[in-house]
């Protein structure tokens, strides 16, 4: 089965980046089966409809913007999602179901699934995660990898690179070979 596990968000503002944060956390701790890929997606948006097509189980970490508890964690099948009006608050949050809906109508799609939290602070400016987010944070990858043992999808924990460690890599501003004395 061909997969694809897509972290969604904004890591400038708090907690939106959550999803961001998780598929790296994944990337660097996880070895999964062939087949298997994991993405940074960003704000990806309506180029999610590619993936949407292109693969057979598409997981997206993200928040949810749902009346609930900061912390609280869903994972929420494609079906639920766009049944969910109240979901659409943030511009990619738009995009993702929009592409689901359009996708719903084509010859194929794949079994797509938001594994997501109710973020606390998605207004500050601010490369990190609310305490709320760190304490859950764990609880957002186990739902992740719970999400990927429905479909027999396997994976082994290769490595213990900390939250802490991969929020301060997007931190860092050489990341990505930048000179950030160059104009």
């Amino acid at each position: 089965m061909s997969c694809v596990i897509v972290g969604v968000g904004n890591i400038l503002f708090k907690d939106e980046g959550v999803g961001v944060y998780a598929a790296k956390y994944l990337e660097k701790n996880y070895k999964f089966e062939d087949g298997v890929e994991v993405i940074d997606g960003g704000t990806l948006g309506f180029k999610l409809m590619g993936y949407y097509q292109e693969y057979d189980k598409v997981v997206i970490i993200d928040t949810v913007s749902i009346k609930d508890t900061p912390g609280s964690i869903y994972n929420l099948p494609s079906d639920v999602l766009m049944g969910l009006g109240s979901y659409r608050q943030t511009a990619h949050e738009v995009e993702v179901v929009e592409m689901l809906e359009i996708c719903s109508f084509l010859d194929k799609m794949a079994k797509v699934n938001v594994v997501g939290v109710i973020p606390e602070d998605i207004e500050s400016v601010d490369i990190d995660l609310t305490e709320t987010l760190k304490k859950v944070f764990n609880l957002l990858i186990n739902e992740v990898l719970n999400e990927l043992k429905k479909d027999n999808i396997s994976y082994k924990k290769i490595d213990n690179v900390s939250l802490e460690e991969i929020i301060k890599e997007y931190n860092n501003p050489t990341m990505k070979g930048l000179d950030v004395n160059k104009v």
